[in-house]
């Protein structure tokens, strides 16, 4: 007996809109399971773990604080994700651009004025694009794939964060510990807009979002990235430059992821080695979640928040581990590449026959 996978034809959009929501539930009930297979409540766990972030007022401003740069970093990856530029270490250039944030910090300490704010995220910005800018030229000039650069260039980032405040960063007056001087106020940003619980991260990704899902739809640039990614032969006959998408796709999700960076530091308030939380790994799922659709990447940001809040919950009330956030999140990966392959590819089983038996049937 022989497996082998068939091609279907492409996939609806009902179809591509559906698979991640039942990846959701299919997990939700896959959790009670362990849970209940581990000696806890698996049904309160998993309540805790995706409703009570919902359904609590409470947990809203924590929600949209960690939703923001998962959105903002994913919707950089949206954009290579489509064009089949994968970039693994968005983490690694949301370390960079908090790097570049914090060195005009640290310049400006004794500084005040409206500029400040502004220069510090153009610099976390620009530094972001530059370090995705590595991978960008291993992949044009010499053809190294960008999932083993990008994904390597993350560990020369949290070398350089360690080195930044155990040395020339550290904070004189912190107790030794390895730590940057606190942000001062002319350079955070208020933590609410206007009292209204919203974290100015959230609206910079809600805008965003509006300004990818124009520059996707109604824009060449965005077509030619389409075009790349699914006939990229018919693109270049086309006149689209393959290594021109390269390079504009890697920069501005390392761009993003940069941003992403800057507006944890200002939440944060200093850089500490406990900074790396993760975003730029975790921002791949929602990319994928999201369908590397605008609309789809804000939505499974708010999704992957949840799990981030919901996992600290179930840990204080049903005392789960404090791994279980990241647990879903990694079976979540499994399901929606499952369900790609389930939607895109029909399973067929068949029966190779004996050569000699056929041999001596003639």
């Amino acid at each position: 007996m022989r497996l082998r996978l068939e091609k279907r034809l492409e996939p609806s959009r009902r179809m591509l809109v559906l698979t991640p929501v039942l990846s959701v539930v299919a997990i939700m009930l896959l959790g009670i399971v362990i849970f209940d297979g581990l000696g806890y409540d698996g049904q309160q766990a998993v309540w805790e773990l995706f409703f009570t972030p919902v359904l609590d007022a409470y947990k809203w401003r924590d929600v949209a604080t960690k939703a923001a740069p998962l959105i903002i970093i994913a919707l950089g990856l949206s954009l290579g994700n489509q064009a089949k530029i994968w970039n693994i270490g968005a983490e690694g250039q949301y370390i960079v651009g908090a790097i570049a944030a914090a060195g005009v910090a640290y310049s400006t300490q004794s500084l005040s004025g409206f500029w400040i704010i502004p220069l510090m995220v153009l610099a976390g910005m620009a530094a972001g694009a530059a370090y995705a800018a590595v991978p960008a030229v291993l992949r044009t000039r010499y053809g190294v794939s960008e999932v083993l650069s990008s994904l390597m260039l993350v560990y020369v980032s949290l070398q350089l964060l360690s080195y930044m405040v155990t040395g020339p960063w550290k904070d004189p007056d912190g107790h030794n510990f390895p730590q940057t001087a606190s942000l001062t106020d002319a350079q955070l940003l208020p933590h609410d807009i206007w009292d209204s619980g919203i974290p100015p991260g959230l609206l910079v990704a809600l805008l965003a979002a509006a300004i990818f899902y124009v520059i996707v739809s109604r824009t060449v640039f965005g077509f030619s990235i389409r075009a790349i990614g699914e006939a990229p032969h018919a693109a270049r006959y086309g006149g689209f430059s393959s290594d021109g998408i390269v390079w504009a796709t890697l920069m501005i999700s390392g761009g993003m992821a940069g941003l992403a960076g800057v507006f944890e530091l200002m939440q944060l308030g200093r850089l500490n080695l406990g900074y790396p939380s993760g975003y730029g790994f975790t921002a791949i799922i929602v990319s994928l979640l999201g369908r590397s659709h605008p609309i789809g990447v804000f939505i499974a940001g708010i999704v992957l928040a949840i799990t981030y809040v919901g996992g600290q919950v179930a840990q204080t009330v049903v005392h789960v581990p404090n791994a279980t956030a990241g647990l879903f999140q990694a079976l979540l990966l499994f399901a929606i590449l499952a369900s790609d392959l389930l939607v895109r590819y029909r399973i067929r089983f068949s029966i190779k026959a004996d050569p000699l038996t056929e041999r001596g049937g003639a």
